[in-house]
This record gives structure tokens, sequence and C-alpha cells, in this order.
């Protein structure tokens, strides 16, 4: 059984002539009912509209299905990071080999009294150390090392098991450790990799809610009536939680990041009340015209439902194609969102339909203001505005050019880098730990003391002594610029390797700590042991952040022309032509190059960092342009797609390129619009995030989403369809049998 895009999205229009006089009405000479009815999304949505009870009952006991399940499955997630074959990574291993004591995962444990000295507190500080060795998982815990003015102090507190694996509800284990020290007046605080343990999960609930509640004022402004305002909501939400669900069931097997939750979350939310909004508003034109209910909701997602699954058929494959950035770590964020879009598109086609069915002609019985629909024909404003566009594209392309690319320039400045404890809230138990070492003075303290780095040099094949190449080592370090001290560089007890711990005089989070490393990895340390038969690798939490955002930046290229060829694909086979979806692209090309350059002034900048509630400036997370990529090509092309679908429509019913233009600009125009300020509103609502990452792509998505709703959506998009005419609908006769149509 097939259901073909033919007949919304042909490129074949009834006898074409750019000199025929004007035509009628495009409702006019819609085609029968029938074959509406015959398709299978005309099916399904007949279908659910007919038995709406049932449809609305069985989606409620997947939601509770899918929550009770998570709740059962009791997911686990974790921000650890394995890079195979990376510096990093093969320091690591040669250190957990030679010295497996050494390469045990380990964090700080900071103490600190605002007058006085730690040492004045012994009694009870020596009882703290007694008692955290003795705390599950715990292996050694070092002497402590204590600033000049003896008021900081810190402890190494080395462990048998990956820190992420022990849970959130470890923190109360090292709370009850560390009491001694805190009832004799000793603040405590938790750094190093402990922040794994420390941080809570974050709690985006408050986000969501102030992202529904704007949505709901949205709606009712936008179009008024009570039902069409709370249904797309009200199906987006129990999509959004089923979807949550299922990824908190696939995270007991699989481990995603914890930002996966909150990333499903948000992007589930957006298309979600996006998909219902645009089959609503339809629908409400198709009573407003006459027709039946059930007939009308055939018809919706014969048409708007269409558009809905090919515009989630495109997010999923933009989101899934992080995956070939060879990183499961992004990949599986991708799979999140997915997950969270495939089943917002499944309610869209089916939960929808029902609900319409449900409230029938009474969609617009409760209303704040007049009910409005879709475009009202030629006297509407929107009409209006797209016969100006068409009157002086040339004007309208340039300046919308100019301003994302102003907003891009920016971009030119990028610094990719690791958001560390240094951008955690001020007070809460990771910046503690974090600006105390920093400010004390003295050995094993400063801002580098956060960012430590293992230098390991592997002896195996070497041809010279051990000791020379320890001299040389010592050597290199000691004249590169940025190093602030070094333990001695020594053997290992089975001679395999040298090792030293190196601090750097800047902060992990400090584009002066990039240079090092990358001037110790390529320079320093590869001349100092050149001839030797030995290799220097640079390891610990710094170095692999380092090697995690090298890797990203080899591969972002890979994953941006994946996405761009399969949704170049994709449009070619729905719109049957070649320009359109070149345009597609290269207009999200520079969308994303706009809310990149965004990103760059507000977090690298610091332009506006305090309205986001950030202490200080920071570098853009390595994976965050990978991520936003993907996302935003996926979301500009559900507004793509919808406002096409609408214009080849006409299209196919008239052959004027400039009416099916104005016609197709003026009915989705104030769908768009809304749908955008509603997106919008749901992503600036996690802007308030604990989490920095959400932070930036919460921000970066809401910027994308309104700029391609705006600039790109009602300028571009029109400019240079109506600059290209019949040319926009172009495809080679070859590319043409080639490519089918879009079936399932």
């Amino acid at each position: 059984m097939t259901l073909s895009l033919e007949d919304t999205v042909s490129s074949r229009p009834m006898q074409p002539s750019l000199e025929a006089p004007e035509p009628p009405d495009v409702r006019e000479q819609e085609p029968s009912p029938d074959p509406e009815r015959r398709s299978v999304p005309a099916r399904i949505g007949g279908a659910c509209a007919r038995r709406p009870v049932l449809v609305i009952v069985v989606w409620l006991l997947l939601l509770t299905g899918a929550l009770v399940g998570r709740h059962m499955a009791g997911p686990a997630f974790s921000d650890q990071i394995s890079l195979p074959g990376t510096p990093s990574h093969t320091g690591a291993d040669l250190l957990k080999a030679s010295e497996p004591g050494v390469a045990d995962p380990s964090g700080k444990v900071v103490l600190h009294v605002d007058s006085g000295t730690v040492a004045a507190e012994r009694p009870a500080v020596d009882r703290t150390l007694a008692t955290l060795g003795k705390l599950p998982h715990v292996t050694a815990v070092s002497t402590l090392v204590t600033s000049a003015d003896g008021r900081t102090a810190y402890t190494a507190v080395s462990f048998d098991e990956q820190l992420k694996n022990l849970g959130h509800d470890y923190t109360s284990s090292l709370d009850e450790a560390t009491e001694p020290a805190r009832a004799a007046g000793v603040h405590m605080a938790y750094g190093g990799d402990l922040d794994q343990v420390v941080r809570a999960p974050a709690n985006d609930r408050l986000s969501e809610l102030v992202g529904v509640a704007t949505a709901l004022v949205i709606l009712l402004v936008g179009f008024g009536s009570v039902a069409a305002a709370l249904m797309p909501l009200v199906t987006a939400l129990i999509s959004v939680g089923t979807g949550l669900g299922l990824v908190g069931i696939v995270a007991a097997t699989i481990d995603f990041a914890t930002a996966a939750p909150t990333l499903a979350s948000m992007i589930g939310l957006g298309v979600g009340i996006d998909y219902a909004l645009f089959l609503t508003t339809r629908f409400r034109q198709d009573l407003i015209e006459g027709r039946d209910p059930v007939d009308a909701a055939a018809r919706t997602t014969r048409t708007s439902g269409r558009a809905v699954l090919v515009a989630a058929v495109t997010v999923a494959v933009a989101m899934l194609s992080l995956y070939a950035c060879g990183l499961t770590f992004i990949g599986k964020l991708g799979l999140a969102a997915t997950i969270a879009v495939v089943v917002t598109a499944g309610a869209a086609l089916t939960l929808v339909p029902a609900a319409l069915g449900l409230v029938g002609r009474r969609i617009d019985r409760l209303h704040v203001r007049r009910p409005v629909a879709e475009s009202t024909g030629e006297d509407d404003n929107w009409y209006r505005y797209a016969t100006l566009v068409a009157r002086r594209p040339w004007p309208f392309l340039v300046v919308g050019t100019s301003v994302l690319a102003l907003c891009a320039l920016p971009l030119l400045s990028m610094r990719l880098g690791h958001v560390g404890a240094g951008a955690d809230k001020p007070g809460s138990a990771t910046r503690l730990a974090y600006d105390w070492i920093a400010e004390a003075d003295g050995p094993g303290f400063g801002p580098g003391a956060n960012g430590q780095v293992v230098t390991v040099v592997d002896l195996r094949h070497a041809g010279v002594p051990a000791d020379r190449i320890a001299a040389d080592v010592t050597r290199a370090l000691q004249r590169t610029p940025g190093v602030d001290r070094f333990t001695p560089v020594t053997p290992s007890t089975d001679g395999k390797i040298l090792a030293s711990t190196m601090t750097p005089t800047t902060g992990p989070q400090d584009a002066a700590t990039t240079g090092l490393l990358t001037d110790l990895t390529e320079h320093a340390l590869p001349n100092a042991l050149k001839g030797t038969g030995a290799h220097a690798y640079l390891t610990g939490t710094t170095a692999g952040q380092s090697d995690f955002r090298d890797v990203v930046g080899r591969r972002l290229p890979v994953v941006v022309g994946i996405v761009l060829v399969l949704a170049f694909l994709l449009l070619t086979a729905v719109f049957r032509s070649v320009v359109i979806p070149l345009k597609a692209v290269l207009l999200n090309l520079l969308t994303t190059a706009a809310s990149y350059g965004v990103l760059v002034a507000v977090f690298q900048w610091g332009w506006g960092d305090a309205l986001l509630g950030l202490s200080e400036p920071v570098p853009i997370e390595s994976y965050v342009p990978m991520m936003m990529f993907a996302i935003v090509f996926g979301l500009s092309m559900d507004y793509e797609i919808f406002l096409l679908s609408r214009i080849a429509e006409t299209w196919r019913w008239t052959g004027d390129n400039r009416r099916s233009v104005s016609v197709g600009l003026s009915a989705t125009a104030r769908v768009i619009s809304s749908a955008a300020f509603i997106m919008t509103a749901v992503f600036l609502a996690f802007t308030v995030s604990p989490t920095v990452v959400v932070k930036m792509l919460a921000l970066g998505l809401a910027i994308s989403v309104v700029l391609d709703a705006t600039i790109v959506r009602l300028v571009l998009v029109p400019s240079a369809m109506f600059l290209m005419g019949r040319a926009n609908w172009w495809i080679p006769r070859w590319l043409d049998r080639l490519l089918p149509g879009l079936h399932a």
C-alpha cells in the first residue's frame, strides 16, 4: 500500500502558461474528496476522527506505560566520553598499565576557612580524611595540600569505579564523611571529576511550564479560540511525555548524556506544538469552508499531515546524521531527540485528528476574539505583503541577506572549548571548590590547578637511556610559556613510562591553556623526543577535553555534508525540483551561521551574559555547533516544507509562479509566525536551566528560529522565488525519472 505526495507537490502544473489569463480561485479547482479519502493519511485521519475516544484512550495508555516503564527501568545519564586512539586516551592506558593506582578516577575535596587556618582544626580534619578513606569505592586519600596562608587545603580522593557510576546519591555519603570538619567550622566543597557526582540532574520543569504558558498566550492572541489554543498544547504534552518515557527506558541500556532528556523535551515540545498547530489551522479553514468535521480531518491529514510527515523525516535524518561524526556521545543526543520527534509526529497524525474529530465544530465556541484561520484571499494583509515583495524582490533579498551576514560576523572569532566548573552557579559546591583553589596562593594552587595535565612518555621503544629522556622532557616543560610548575619527570615502577603532572598558569577554560596544550603536543615535546624513539602523550580531564574539541572540529564538515546531501535528495524527491532544495540548503546554512555568530557574541564575548546567569564569558562548548547545525537544519526545514507545500499546491493548479508564491505565503505566514514565536518561547524558557550547555543550545535555537521564520521564510524565500520564476520548478528529465516520489 503506498501513498504519494504527487497530488500535493507535483511539479507538473495543469496547462502551465505564463501568458494564461488570471486563474480562478485555487479552492474552486481542487479535486473531489474521493481521492482524498483513498489516500493512506486521509484514511488514518478519518478513522481517528470517527473514533476519537478510543484513540485518545490509547494515547493516554501509551503515556502511562512509558512513564511507568521509565520509572521501573531506572535510567542513568552520564557525560563521560571515551575517545580511543586520541593522545589523552593512549596516555591514560599507558599510565593505567604501569601505575594502576595513579590512573584511578579521582576528585578533590576542598577545605576552606574564613579566618585562621585549616591546620587549627586538624583533629576534625583528620577524622574527616579517615572517614573519607572508608567510603565505598574509595581506594586512597592523599595528604593535604595547603595554601600559603593556610586558609585553603585539598585532598585528592581516588576511586575504583568511574565517578559517573556512583550516582548523585553518593553526595550524601561525602557529606556524612566530611561532617566532622564541617562541625568544626571548616567549609567543604567537591571539585575535579567529583562534579559528576555532586551535580544533580538538571530539573527543567520550570522551563517547560514557562514555555507552555507562553505558548498558550501566543495561541490565544494569534487564533482567538480557546479550544484551538489548548489542543496543540495538550496533544504536544501527551506526545512529549510519552517520548521522554521512551528516552528513559532506552537510557537504561544506552548511556545518554545528562542533557539528553532536556534536549528531547525542548525539541519534542517545540515540534509537537508546531505540528498540531499546522493541522488545527488547516482543519479550521476547512470547517469555515463548510466541510464536515470528519472529512475536514481526513483532508487535513492528506495535505498538512503529509507536510508534517516529511518535516519529521527531515528532522530525524538531520539528528541521526550526528552518528556520522563517529562520537557516540553526540550521536546518542541525536537519537534522544529523534525519539521525541518520531513520537510527536505519530501523535500529530493520529491523536490530533482524533481530538479535532471530538471537538468538531465546537472548536471556536469559546473565543477571546474573532477566530481566524488561513488567508482570507487577496484582501488579506499577508497577500498584500506578498504582492509588495513580488514588485520589489531585489531590495528584500539584499536587505535580508545583509541582516543575516551581519549576525554571522562574530562567527569568525569562534573559540571551541569546554565549559567547566568555573562557569557553574556562584555558591554551588563545584563552583566554590573551583574558586577556592584558583584564588589561593602557593604550590598546588592557582587557576591552573583546576586543570592539571599529566605528561606520559612511552619508553617501550626508546633507544636512549630513560634519565636522558627525562632531562630532555624537563627542559622542554621549563622552556614552554604557560607552564606554571610540574612534578619531577620520574619513571614508573615497571620502567616503561615516565610521568609528570603539569600545572598551567591559566584555568582550563582559558584560551591560553588550549594554546599551551597545542604547543606541547605539536612542538615542545615532539622536538624534545626527536630521535629517541620515545613518544609523549598528554592525559587527564583537561587534555581529554582538548582532544574531544579537536575530534569534533575535524568531523563537523562530515556531518554538515551528510545532512546537506540527504536533505537535498529528500526535498528533490518531494518537490521534484533542483532549484528549491538548493535554495533551502543555502539559506539554512546562512541561518545557522547567523545563529552561531549570536552565540559567540553572547557567551564568548560576554554581551548580555549576566542576563543568562553567567558570571564570566565562556568558550562555545565543542559539540554545540554540531548539535545546533543538525537541530536548526531540521527545524527550519519544517517551515520550509509547510510553506513550499502550499506554494506547490497552487502551482499545480495554476502554473503561475507569482500567484503560487503569493497564495502560499499568505496562507501560511500567520501560522508559521505564530509557530515560530511559540517555539522561540519554549527555547528561551530553557535559558534559565542551571546547565550552561543547555542555555547555549536554547538561546542558539531560539535565535535561529526567529531568524528563519522572519528573515528567511518571509523575506528571502519569497523574494528569491519571485526572481527565479518558473525556474523554481526545473528538474532534469533524467533525474526526474531516477528519483521516485515519496512513498510510505
